[in-house]
């Protein structure tokens, strides 16, 4: 690995940001202090902590960080689905399997760590 641009789990994440960001525009304006912000800070956690975890030294660290970015992605998954029975959003399924895939790409990563 050269930097964590390289990993496919962080270009998903910041993929992620970006549909979240767009998403989240439609939501009302007395959300923007609300379930706007608080989705965004967490999908922007996501990409934020698999670089800070690669940027590490040790190997042990690096998972750390990949297990806060999972929690951050629960939280956004979570988040979603708020959004959605609050018909915010009208169709969240492609976001949902999005959600899945990068899931298992960071499992799969924390996996190749602790094996290497």
């Amino acid at each position: 690995m050269k930097t964590h641009k390289d990993l496919d789990a962080w270009k998903k994440a910041m993929d992620l940001v970006e549909d979240i960001y767009k998403c989240s525009q439609s939501f009302p304006s007395n959300e923007v202090y609300g379930l706007t912000s608080q989705v965004r800070r967490a999908a922007v956690s996501i990409p934020s902590n698999i670089a800070e975890g690669a940027g590490r030294k040790g190997d042990k660290e690096f998972i750390q960080f990949l297990y806060i970015a999972l929690g951050s992605l629960a939280e956004v998954e979570t988040q979603v689905l708020i959004a959605r029975r609050l018909n915010y959003i009208d169709d969240t399924q492609k976001m949902t399997e999005d959600i899945e895939r990068l899931t298992k790409l960071i499992y799969g990563l924390i996996r190749y760590i602790k094996t290497k």
